[in-house]
């Protein structure tokens, strides 16, 4: 589950983006704010994952908090939604180790997809023992350097959930199972089989039926390290 805070000096649009982030699974809304002292206040009481900041609060700028932020609170990943488009400010933005800037009016579909890309990359750390170049182009988005380009792989395999499924398969030692995967990995049985079985077409990982004590037998898939 990923904790948002939204900071928004106008409480209509925290509205809007709190209904936006209902659409999201896995994703809890638990707190809004209204001034920067309120915000710093927020995130000392609550833990924190992801902070929605607008830039022009009521007593201060949003990029005035960043600093702050990153000193007393270096584990928050902060997205900027905000009307402002000055050059300073948007530099000032990136220096401080924002993760995505938007600029107002966000749509749905802009504000989805950065939580959806979001929610991928802390997974990719979530389930990744040890990181390597793949994981970090996939993290900056630049899977297409060490993972083929879309047009080149099967339908329904997505480059990102490729490497997360990898990445979980690397964590399990006696194997796992397609039900298992799905588990893991939030998805149904069929879509975590369809990566297990691309996973063994690239000979990265071998599967074998394991009979257990009553019941049929089980497809049973491993890594190849």
């Amino acid at each position: 589950m990923i904790r948002v805070a939204i900071a928004e000096d106008d409480f209509r649009v925290a509205s809007v983006h709190e209904r936006f982030l209902m659409k999201i699974e896995d994703v809890q809304v638990v707190g809004k704010t209204l001034t920067g002292e309120e915000t710093l206040k927020l995130l000392e009481k609550e833990d924190v994952d992801l902070l929605l900041l607008d830039i022009y609060m009521q007593d201060q700028l949003g990029t005035d908090l960043l600093p702050i932020i990153r000193r007393d609170f270096p584990h928050i990943d902060v997205i900027m939604i905000t009307a402002a488009t000055e050059k300073e400010l948007v530099e000032r933005s990136l220096r401080n180790g924002v993760i995505d800037y938007i600029i107002k009016p966000v749509t749905l579909d802009r504000f989805i997809s950065t939580l959806e890309n979001y929610k991928k990359r802390r997974q990719l750390l979530d389930t990744e023992s040890e990181i390597n170049q793949h994981v970090i182009d996939s993290i900056f988005g630049n899977s297409q350097l060490t993972v083929k380009q879309n047009e080149d792989m099967p339908k329904g395999i997505d480059p990102l959930t490729l490497q997360k499924v990898i990445g979980i398969m690397k964590t399990v030692v006696d194997g796992i199972s397609a039900e298992e995967m799905g588990e893991r990995m939030g998805a149904s049985r069929t879509t975590a089989r369809r990566y297990l079985e691309y996973i063994i077409s690239t000979g990265e990982a071998t599967a074998e039926l394991e009979y257990g004590i009553v019941g049929r037998p089980e497809r049973k898939y491993r890594i190849i390290s």
